[in-house]
């Protein structure tokens, strides 16, 4: 034989008999023996999407461990944003666990492109005067994803977006029978130099996107002209709402004061929309209908 073909055998053994590929099986062989107890455990630190992806595939005890709503149930109990979820709705049979775990729709913004670091992807907008801007902010917002905003017109200027709750991960019965707090905030404010005014509209709608189940509206005062430029908060906290709450429409609309052209009306940034299991006692708000 050849030099070069025995060189050619020698380098496909070495690849064949990977050392690392060698202790992979091994490990795999290792878990094959642990109680299911134990092994549940294991592959309960191991990420969501891995479980999914590539734990389930390696055979059919791994499988059903992963298919089972314990393992995602302990998921979440050790994850921060889920832990009061888990235990506000002891003894529910219907709550998928997994895709609580990997979705992960507590406790986190389901308002996509908050503060216009995306432009306006994902936003619906009306354009009054000349319409929407992005610019950066003239006072910062301690917790925004980014220190950039939407500015609004001389005529005005309507942005709005549509949250779909069963596609963030939060299931018909959990929203039904345990109606979770729906947390909502935005903040807005003016240039130093020109006034501006600004109203937001929430709506919790039904399956068929229309009808409203709950809402809640506000206009404050506007903002005078040669102010200090710091913005405001708008929120409110939707409590039994009532059952059947599948979407959230979330509106908000600014312009100027002074009628100028451009950019010098109402700037708004980190609109947020939150659900979350909480025992604090809500205070003076209530939702209107």
């Amino acid at each position: 034989m050849s030099r070069r073909r025995k060189r050619k055998m020698g380098l496909v053994k070495s690849k064949s008999a990977s050392p690392m590929a060698t202790e992979d099986i091994q490990i795999m062989e290792d878990l094959k023996y642990l109680p299911d107890e134990l092994l549940l455990l294991i592959l309960s630190w191991v990420p969501g999407r891995s479980l999914v992806r590539e734990c389930r595939l390696v055979c059919r005890k791994w499988r059903d461990l992963i298919d089972k709503p314990t393992l995602w149930r302990l998921k979440c109990q050790r994850d921060p944003l889920s832990k009061a979820a888990v235990e506000a709705v002891q003894g529910a049979s219907q709550i998928d666990w997994r895709r609580i775990s990997i979705l992960r729709p507590f406790g986190r913004n389901l308002i996509k492109n908050p503060c216009g670091k995306k432009q306006f992807q994902h936003w619906e907008i009306e354009n009054g005067g000349d319409g929407w801007k992005v610019e950066g902010n003239r006072d910062r917002v301690e917790g925004a994803e980014a220190q950039t905003c939407f500015v609004s017109s001389y005529g005005w200027c309507v942005k709005s977006q549509v949250v779909d709750l069963l596609q963030e991960g939060l299931g018909e019965e959990l929203m039904d029978a345990f109606q979770p707090d729906i947390c909502i905030a935005d903040w807005w404010g003016a240039r130093d130099d020109c006034g501006c005014i600004y109203k937001i509209e929430v709506h919790l709608l039904a399956a068929d996107r229309t009808s409203v189940i709950s809402s809640f509206t506000a206009k404050p005062d506007g903002i005078p002209q040669w102010n200090n430029a710091k913005y405001q908060q708008v929120s409110h906290v939707f409590r039994k709402y009532g059952p059947g709450v599948r979407y959230i429409h979330f509106r908000h609309a600014g312009k100027d004061t002074q009628f100028w052209a451009g950019h010098y009306g109402a700037r708004i940034t980190n609109s947020t929309v939150k659900v979350k299991f909480s025992s604090k006692p809500l205070g003076a708000s209530t939702p209107s209908h």
